[in-house]
């Protein structure tokens, strides 16, 4: 009986252990021995009444799931018990180890893409700003430089309705062509204020077609009447068959130069080889904004490219001084920085080939040109080839031309003028003439002197140009085209020589 007890006890006893263990059991089978005083009578008393000892019904642990006993040949009571399974769970915590490593270089990978996003938007938020900014530069700039184009344009199609009302007036007989072009230059009107609210940027496809018209009415013109002569033509581009500059057209806006509104001195112009004078690059080279130093300018092989921003090649120098710069046979002439002497820079690799003192030149704003500081030496090109204009001491003050040659900048030839260069605002040359201009007002400039080289004479002159800002900084001269390239407040004009049809 105290035999039964005890087993009855140890069962109980196990089925206490699985009570608290909350974890699905991996089934064993361990066999548990008594002691031989268990009497095989209580075990079969036990057995008679319940042959599994499986716990009961509402029993608290449903983990044992049987367990019977029985008595071997020796007379000893034998339990087989099926238990939970109570050992350490390696096997789990492998695969949690495993999971919790796969985890964590996924997140050691996102988060180093975290970082180089981060990284990512940093570069771009100061990109972002830096558009920002030249966003609001070109839009002040575009405003300014639109605004003046398209007045510019207004001007003339109300110029060639005037006309064209003069034609109407004086034609004799059929009038349809007239009549024509009267439609043409109202279509016109409406084109242009059209582009004016839509495209603000682009009057290339307007200036052609106000060129074409303007050509169709100077031939209305010509021929109006059989008795009225045909003006002879112009001299044929680079020749000095003419008898000097007696007029100059209204100026055409190119555009603002690519640095911005706030650059507002330098130069500009187009490269004159006379051995391809049909060809040449154009070239800008705005001065920083003291006004004083010439570090970077830009080429283009067309106006086109000009305009547009485009196939743009830059480049940096670290010696230019002052806006009298000039470009010939693809070679850039420039002040040498804080001195009297002048750099040859070739246009192919950006170097300075040859530098040459000018001999006596005052320079660093002794005698530089009214309202423009630090040209002192301004460099010019003609038909005839390279000069320089500048002030010695010996002149006090009054303007000097030396013929340079272009390839060592020795000085050839030097004429002495009467002409206070300070009270002159810019100059450039001609055939070998020097013209010389100065200040009306904001909006008018006179070529009001001359000096010719060829005969030593000099006299007065008054002729008006026009301009769109206050100050001219540079002019340059190109005798293929006939025209001349004025930096004024930054802006970029252009204008035509009117010749003398009479020889000299």
């Amino acid at each position: 009986m105290m035999s039964g007890l005890l087993c009855l006890l140890a069962l109980l006893f196990l089925l206490g252990q699985t009570t608290g263990d909350l974890e699905p059991p991996i089934p064993t089978t361990p066999s548990s021995s008594f002691p031989d005083s268990v009497p095989s009578s209580s075990f079969l008393s036990a057995s008679s009444s319940n042959s599994s000892f499986g716990p009961s019904p509402g029993s608290v642990s449903q983990s044992l799931s049987n367990f019977t006993g029985f008595e071997d040949d020796h007379g000893t009571c034998q339990c087989s018990v099926t238990l939970p399974d109570t050992t350490f769970p390696v096997q789990r915590v492998e695969r949690l180890e495993v999971a919790a490593h796969i985890l964590s270089q996924k997140f050691e990978k996102e988060l180093s893409k975290v970082k180089e996003y981060v990284q990512l938007i940093s570069v771009y938020e100061k990109k972002l700003l830096n558009l920002t900014v030249r966003v609001e530069i070109m839009e002040k700039d575009t405003i300014s430089y639109t605004e003046l184009d398209f007045e510019l344009i207004k001007i003339e199609v109300q110029e060639m309705e005037k006309l064209v009302m003069q034609l109407k007036g004086s034609v004799v007989g059929s009038t349809a062509i007239v009549d024509q072009l009267e439609v043409e230059i109202r279509n016109m009107t409406l084109l242009v204020e059209k582009l004016e609210t839509l495209d603000k940027n682009n009057v290339l496809a307007i200036r052609r077609e106000i060129l074409a018209l303007k050509t169709r009415l100077k031939e209305c013109e010509a021929s109006k009447g059989d008795n009225v002569p045909v003006s002879p033509p112009p001299p044929a581009p680079g020749s000095c068959g003419h008898g000097g500059v007696v007029n100059i057209s209204k100026p055409a806006v190119v555009q603002l130069n690519w640095r911005g509104f706030a650059y507002k001195y330098g130069a500009w112009g187009r490269d004159y080889s006379p051995q391809h004078p049909e060809g040449g690059l154009y070239w800008v080279a705005p001065l920083n904004t003291d006004g004083r130093t010439l570090e970077y300018y830009r080429l283009h092989n067309t106006l086109d490219d000009l305009l547009l921003y485009i196939n743009a090649r830059d480049y940096r120098i670290t010696y230019g001084q002052g806006g009298g710069t000039a470009v010939y046979n693809n070679f850039m002439y420039v002040n040498w920085y804080n001195t009297g002497s002048i750099a040859k820079i070739n246009l192919s690799n950006n170097r300075a080939e040859v530098t040459q003192s000018l001999p006596n030149a005052a320079y660093n704003n002794r005698f530089s040109y009214a309202n423009v500081g630090w040209q002192d030496i301004d460099l010019a090109v003609d038909e005839n080839g390279l000069w320089v204009i500048y002030s010695t001491e010996a002149s006090t003050g009054n303007m000097v031309i030396s013929k340079l040659n272009d390839t060592t900048l020795v000085v050839l030839n030097t004429w002495y003028t009467r002409q206070y260069k300070p009270s002159v605002s810019n100059a450039f040359m001609v055939c070998g003439v020097l013209y010389a201009t100065r200040t009306l007002n904001t909006k008018t400039e006179e070529i009001f002197y001359y000096y010719d080289t060829n005969t030593g004479k000099e006299g007065r002159l008054d002729i008006t140009l026009h301009k769109m800002q206050e100050r001219v900084q540079s002019i340059n001269y190109h005798p293929f085209e006939q025209k001349l390239f004025v930096y004024n407040d930054g802006y970029l004009l252009n204008y035509d020589l009117i010749f003398s049809q009479e020889p000299k």
